[in-house]
This record gives structure tokens, sequence and C-alpha cells, in this order.
């Protein structure tokens, strides 16, 4: 049977035509610009964040505690979406970014607790975390200063605490930001 090379290329073209049109109107590599409702096109995802590196001071905190802490605050800020990109201390990417933020987080009391205590009786064996995270913008100006806490009391790792913590730290980061996208410290000229 002799196919008409005729008939197949429309039968392409038509089938070309249906593909383009069922596809979205933007490719999946292009972003809309985000708006903010006041029109002034800056959204939460306009800012971007560099997590510096956790400092324990003098508490004895051990170093898979900061790794720990400093790897999760990385992750949890991804996961709330609210910048642009998530930074880690030294990428020198982040200096291409005019709208940066800084992250510094201090670790002020650690508690180190016993997993096994933990299990056998739910009142004593707690790890606790506190720590002060400070939101500041490349000129060092303080956007957001908040003292943070988490603990394990009941059943999980001593590094589960790490976890709670970054995830309160977070939480209270995406709190912090008005409805216009913007953090509220700037907003409100306390800068």
């Amino acid at each position: 049977m002799k196919t008409n090379k005729c008939n197949l290329s429309i039968d392409c073209g038509i089938a070309l035509v249906a593909i383009m049109l069922a596809l979205p109107s933007r490719l999946p590599g292009q972003t809309a610009a985000a708006k903010s409702p006041g029109g002034n096109g800056t959204s939460a995802a306009h800012w971007s964040v560099q997590v510096d590196q956790v400092d324990s001071g003098n508490l004895g905190l051990a170093y898979s505690f900061q790794i720990a802490i400093y790897e999760n605050l990385v992750e949890e800020l991804n996961k709330t979406k609210q910048f642009q990109q998530v930074f880690r201390d030294g990428d020198v990417r982040a200096s291409e970014f005019p709208h940066l933020l800084v992250l510094k987080t201090n670790v002020e009391n650690y508690t180190p607790g016993s997993e096994t205590r933990r299990a056998v009786t739910t009142v004593s064996g707690a790890t606790r975390l506190t720590v002060q995270s400070r939101l500041l913008t490349r000129e060092g100006k303080v956007v957001l200063e908040r003292t943070v806490n988490c603990d394990v009391r009941f059943f999980g790792s001593n590094l589960r605490a790490t976890h709670n913590l970054a995830h309160n730290i977070a939480k209270t980061i995406k709190q912090s930001w008005s409805d216009s996208g913007q953090p509220t410290a700037i907003l409100t000229g306390q800068l």
C-alpha cells in the first residue's frame, strides 16, 4: 500500500498544531514575574537568603549538631518557598542578587538530652536548644531578630531537636513577611 506524501505531511501538521494547543502557553522552565498586591513588582520570592554557619559560641555543642542545624535550616527555608534562592555560606553566586538577606544563627543555650531516659520516662531526658536568629540586609541592618526555642521531650533522637529548631526558625521568618511580599521591618521603616 502506498502512502500519499501530501496526506502524511498534512496529518503531521495537524498533529503538531494539536500538541501546541494542548501545551501550556509557558514553557516549563519559564516562570511568571510575581507581582505584589501593591503593584510594585516585588514579591517575597523577589528576595534571596544566605544561610551563614551556625555559631555555637563556647557552649560545647557537638559539631554534628551545628551541621545538622545548618543543613535543616537550608532545607526548611527552601520548603517555605519564601525566597527566590537559598544560598549556603560562602556561595559566590549570592553577590549577584541585589535583594539578599543573611541569616545568622547563634546558639544561646543547649541542654543535651538522653534518648534512653526519654524512652523510659517521659518527664526527663529532654534535649533543649535556644538560638538567636537574625535576618540581616547585605549592609548589616537587622530585618528580623528572634529567640527561638525547641526541644525533644518524648520519643526521637537528639538530632530531632535540630530539625524542630530549623522548622521553627523558618516558620518565624515566613510569618514576618507581609502580604505585599516584603519583610515587615522593611515596610515599616524600622531599618
